[in-house]
């Protein structure tokens, strides 16, 4: 019998069927990805095949191709990995400047990623009703850099109910909805699909950072068309399996630039005539998006990523 996950929580799986029934599965022993070590062998979107006891639960046998997914080094093994979710149209990467503060080196780090697996991104400025004419700019200003580097962004709060911005462009896509604990996912969620029940977090007051609510992966289907998939807020974003020299390649104006160094495998660290250095000296490439290009090349250093990313 074929399906796809729809829900993950711990070791046990629910798989929406091709005729439209649910099984709650357990994934056979020792399942695991073709040379990838991974802290979860399945992911929410992956499409399984599972054979049914006469008692109704669901073992998970075999997992189908996958054409693409999000994956990121696991926060407490560094040598594993955790796939967030497989087989999607899309990420709606949510972003906050302020309680909490995205940082924009999670922000590049995640795009990064989504670039190696060839998803879009899409950047959503979330919470827009709780921000200072301070924040406001930061938000604009913030919208503006990631625009110019070629991703949309959409500005919303979903407090009074799901955004028309944001419901086009879900529509008829398999999204993955994206970012650290209390930047408005769940609220979102609720929002779009009224009776999720998405628990919906609190702020820290003493290190204003979101604490996390949803506690497993879910997909939830959209009455327009498409569906989004809510997974637990992420603290930090670690690449995985991504070679040094690759990393200015998930960088598009880097990418893009670097055409024109002098050496071909220029890092763009100091080397001479690096056309990516004049352009960040003369503000065509933000400072940032450098820096964060420079922390990802340090990726090295395992520790790195896991409380500051």
């Amino acid at each position: 019998m074929q399906g796809t996950v729809i829900r993950t929580a711990g070791s046990s799986c629910l798989v929406r069927t091709t005729d439209g029934g649910d099984v709650e599965c357990t994934v056979r022993g020792n399942f695991r990805l073709k040379g990838i070590r991974t802290t979860n062998p399945v992911a929410v979107g992956d499409n399984v095949e599972i054979t049914v006891s006469p008692e109704g639960g669901g073992m998970i046998v075999a997992l189908g191709d996958r054409k693409n997914y999000i994956i990121r080094k696991a926060t407490n093994l560094s040598k594993q990995s955790q796939i967030l979710a497989a087989n999607i149209d899309m990420v709606l990467l949510f972003v906050t400047v302020a309680r909490p503060e995205t940082l924009t080196t999670f922000i590049d780090r995640f795009i990064a990623s989504a670039e190696a697996y060839g998803v879009e991104v899409v950047v959503a400025f979330s919470k827009t009703d709780i921000y200072t004419p301070a924040e406001t700019e930061r938000m604009n200003e913030l919208a503006d850099l990631y625009e110019n580097v070629g991703y949309r962004n959409v500005k919303f709060s979903a407090l009074t109910g799901a955004p028309a911005n944001v419901l086009e462009i879900l529509k008829n896509k398999v999204t993955l909805i994206a970012g650290n604990s209390g930047t408005g996912k769940s609220t979102l969620v609720n929002a779009l699909i009224p009776g999720a029940g998405a628990r919906t977090s609190e702020i820290s007051e003493s290190h204003l950072t979101g604490m996390h609510t949803t506690t497993d992966s879910r997909m939830y289907f959209l009455q327009q068309g498409g569906a989004v998939i809510d997974v637990p807020g992420i603290k930090g974003f670690g690449t995985f399996n991504m070679r040094r020299e690759e990393v200015s390649h998930y960088f598009r104006e880097l990418f893009l630039i670097g055409r024109d160094c002098r050496f071909g495998n220029c890092t763009h660290t100091g080397e001479p005539g690096c056309a990516v250095k004049k352009a960040l000296e003369e503000g065509r490439i933000a400072p940032s998006r450098y820096a964060s290009y420079l922390n990802m090349l340090e990726d090295g250093d395992e520790s790195k990523y896991r409380e500051a990313y």
